[in-house]
């Protein structure tokens, strides 16, 4: 018996992570505010990092040089610009100030915005730039309490604006929360209030409208008696109604923006806009046009010069080391940029109808499918998509994962059938699978039923237990 004893070489692969790429993934799977703390921190740590602050319209998001943005500053129809002071009634100021407030969706609910200040901003984005001068000219023209005292022709008259244009700009405003805003008077007010709970699925007592429509004066003078009569109904429903509206409803819209304002501080910050322009959509990532990070000056000199200096070799490794670091830093950061905008590029390209038209239009989409299209590894369009926001056109802020929920158009299909159905014949879930089937969705009876639950909807048995 022998031993042999040999070196054998054997070639062999392995995957290794190295700490670019640790450190890499690590700020692509930040959320924007994890991102600023990170920076605030280098930055504290890394004399080679800087940080400079970029200039943005309040109004448009775009860079800016100077005074006043030349993406939206108005124009007139010869081209030239001019500020919106002709206007009665309208504050004669810049579109833009010299603060440089950076436009940010979210910022003017934290800083405590007023009506005024959010309706401008909620109508910016959901009307054409054309209808922007009319609608701040109606904002301007509400009252204390939210109500619109300017007539159609009034408006008309200070504008020069079509009927087509100013019916636009209205249906807007109204459909803005708080609800019930830009109403003319009371009734119109509780009445788009009353549209706004049925449009979300809440109950209404149909004595309501009629009430409000026709008893509003008896109702607050407690005349319960009369209003029964008139309606033949009987007194406790009046009374039921008129809890109702004192509970459900608010006659002056304006007070509830407080409440709102509230709600909305709690909101998630979007890490990316959506934007439609024109019919085109369009990304932009929010921090990039927030600062730009670079090697500060003297260390890009110190470090072109080290070769040629007579420092000292500590010196040279302190230059070297910082700005190695600094650079490092600053790549994985762009590089963070480019991958969550290349990966809401693809969901334009997927989901652009959804964008456009709605919820209805969300088609089925998987992160592996994205990766697919922008050529890099499922497990990393999770983490760059994991805890991050987008603005989308609408003026909803959602999550990354609303675009990968491939059920979220069937629940609102579920939910229109739901709406439009025959109240003294609703649809069971057998039904609704039906007319699934019928529109080319194939749902099992219990997978509605799930659906159903997830929306708050009740069986067809308790939907309207008094048809």
């Amino acid at each position: 018996m022998s031993l042999e004893l040999g070196l054998n070489l054997q070639p062999q692969m392995q995957l290794k992570v190295t700490p670019k790429q640790i450190a890499a993934n690590y700020i692509l799977q930040m959320s924007s505010a994890e991102l600023i703390e990170a920076i605030a921190e280098e930055l504290d740590e890394n004399p080679a990092l800087e940080m400079t602050e970029l200039r943005a319209c309040p109004l448009c998001g775009s860079r800016i040089a100077g005074n006043y943005c030349i993406s939206c500053f108005p124009r007139t129809a010869a081209g030239e610009q001019r500020v919106v002071d002709d206007l009665p009634g309208e504050r004669s100021q810049p579109l833009l100030r010299d603060d440089g407030e950076e436009f940010d969706p979210i910022t003017r609910a934290e800083a405590g915005e007023t009506l005024e200040d959010h309706l401008i901003w909620s109508m910016r984005v959901a009307l054409p730039r054309h209808l922007h001068a009319i609608a701040d000219y109606v904002i301007g023209a509400l009252d204390e309490h939210g109500f619109l005292t300017a007539s159609n022709a009034e408006i008309i008259n200070a504008t020069g604006a079509s009927s087509e244009d100013i019916e636009e700009v209205l249906t807007t405003l109204r459909a803005q929360e708080p609800p019930g805003i830009g109403a003319r008077n009371t009734t119109e007010c509780l009445l788009a209030q009353l549209q706004y709970l049925r449009e979300n699925g809440e109950p209404v007592l149909d004595i309501v409208e009629p009430i409000i429509k026709r008893y509003l004066s008896d109702l607050g003078g407690r005349r319960f008696r009369e209003i029964a009569r008139k309606l033949h109904v009987d007194k406790g429903e009046v009374i039921r109604a008129w809890e109702f509206i004192k509970t459900r409803l608010n006659p002056y819209p304006a007070s509830a923006f407080a409440s709102a304002a509230d709600a909305r501080r709690a909101a998630v910050r979007p890490d990316v806009i959506i934007r439609n322009v024109d019919g085109e959509l369009q990304v932009e990532i929010v921090e990039s046009h927030k600062f730009n990070l670079h090697v500060d000056s003297l260390y890009s000199r110190l470090a072109r010069e080290l070769r040629n200096s007579e420092a000292s070799e500590a010196e040279r490794d302190h230059v070297r080391e910082y700005v190695n670091r600094a650079r490092f830093f600053i790549d994985n950061v762009n590089r963070r940029r480019a991958t969550i905008e290349r990966i809401a590029q693809s969901l334009i390209e997927r989901q652009g109808e959804y964008l456009l038209n709605g919820v209805q239009h969300l088609v089925p989409l998987t992160r592996a499918e994205v990766g697919n299209i922008i050529g890099m590894h499922e497990s990393t369009v999770s983490r760059a998509t994991a805890g991050k926001f987008v603005l989308i056109p609408s003026g909803e802020v959602v999550p990354f994962s609303h675009f990968f929920t491939a059920s979220l158009g069937v629940k609102d299909q579920i939910k229109k059938m739901i709406e439009g159905e025959d109240p003294h014949h609703p649809y069971s879930d057998a039904d609704i699978a039906e007319l699934l089937a019928e529109e080319g969705v194939t749902l099992a009876r219990r997978t509605v039923a799930k659906y159903r639950d997830e929306l708050h909807i009740a069986p067809a048995r308790l939907r309207h237990p008094a048809a």
